[in-house]
């Protein structure tokens, strides 16, 4: 199961108190004060590992307590440190403080790691209060507490282009014909359910990441279908690529619709380079297509690209164009 937003609670240790202690030797009947320092506790440390790709185990576990720091013990020694707990995500999981909504780290790195809470510092023995006027200190302090919020955990898939359309324009059947991917393709509205990645292997060993996200309809800023939720998965994105069926009968609206919706749920997607293709070329003739080829959209500079997952015509020119596109920002 895909799940890509979960809330859970972390506490880190807390550190350990110092310890009010005194020599106590044979020889030795007025000993110095002895008590050691307390172990600070434990840290929550959040980190990006690249064989995880949902947050479905935040589903069953909400809670995260890191290890206090021991007491101080007698004869100058310290207490342990408390162990470090490390919580894994997958990479691309930003990290907000549920109370504000603010991003505390985004880890969009393998092995990217983040101290999402500090564990408490330990308090110090009553060996470190001795002063010449005060040779016996009878007291310690106490450790100080582990810091503990909520946070919000919120997974943007990494990709170079990211499928923009209608539910059922044919964007799991391009990702499919494109790549490995396998999502569930049927002639249906919302077929997918949940975001798919796609590695497309282009010519002589090289390749680039396509996201196919739920079809968006006109409101999905508003949470109408299913687009809304998944729309943060294309935010990473390099370009946009939006389909348009073929076959509807307002190329225009079809577009203004979906560029209004990216617009009104972020900025970062109504800035996002596009690309426009008409998808299922093969239910109309090569007449048609021709004339369509010749189509304009408003507020629209490029040509159409037009193409048929199906025959696979006009597949080419369309990767290759993505491909120049992609390379030439680097």
């Amino acid at each position: 199961m895909f799940i890509d937003y979960a809330e859970i609670e972390v506490k880190a240790g807390h550190g350990g108190s110092g310890q009010v202690a005194f020599r106590r030797e044979k020889y030795v009947p007025k000993g110095g004060p002895a008590g050691g320092d307390g172990g600070k506790g434990g840290d929550i440390i959040i980190q990006a590992h690249h064989n995880l790709h949902t947050l479905l185990d935040f589903r069953y576990k909400r809670k995260y307590k890191a290890e206090d720091g021991e007491k101080g013990g007698s004869s100058l020694k310290d207490g342990k440190n408390g162990k470090n707990i490390i919580i894994k995500v997958p990479v691309g999981t930003v990290i907000k403080d549920a109370q504000s909504n603010r991003i505390i780290t985004d880890l969009d790195a393998d092995s990217k790691s983040f101290v999402l809470a500090k564990g408490g510092i330990g308090g110090r023995g009553n060996s470190k209060f001795a002063t010449p006027t005060n040779q016996t200190p009878r007291y310690a302090e106490p450790g100080r507490p582990g810091e503990e919020l909520s946070v919000i955990l919120e997974l943007k898939l990494i990709a170079d282009v990211g499928l923009v359309g209608y539910p059922n324009a044919g964007k799991s059947t391009l990702i499919s014909v494109i790549s490995a991917a396998k999502p569930k393709i049927a002639d249906y509205p919302f077929t997918t359910l949940e975001p798919n990645l796609g590695i497309v292997q282009y010519k002589d060993y090289q390749s680039f990441v396509v996201a196919d996200i739920p079809g968006i309809i006109e409101g999905a800023h508003t949470g109408k279908g299913l687009g809304l939720q998944f729309l943060r998965h294309i935010e990473r994105t390099g370009i946009l690529l939006f389909l348009i069926d073929i076959t509807s009968e307002d190329y225009q609206k079809d577009y203004d619709t979906l560029v209004n919706e990216l617009a009104s749920y972020s900025e970062v997607l109504a800035n996002k380079k596009r690309v426009v293709a008409l998808s299922k070329a093969d239910l109309i003739t090569d007449d048609d297509i021709e004339s369509i080829k010749n189509t304009k959209l408003k507020n629209y500079d490029n040509s159409l690209f037009v193409f048929s997952s199906a025959s696979k015509e006009g597949l080419n020119p369309l990767l290759d164009y993505l491909w120049l596109q992609l390379n030439y920002e680097k």
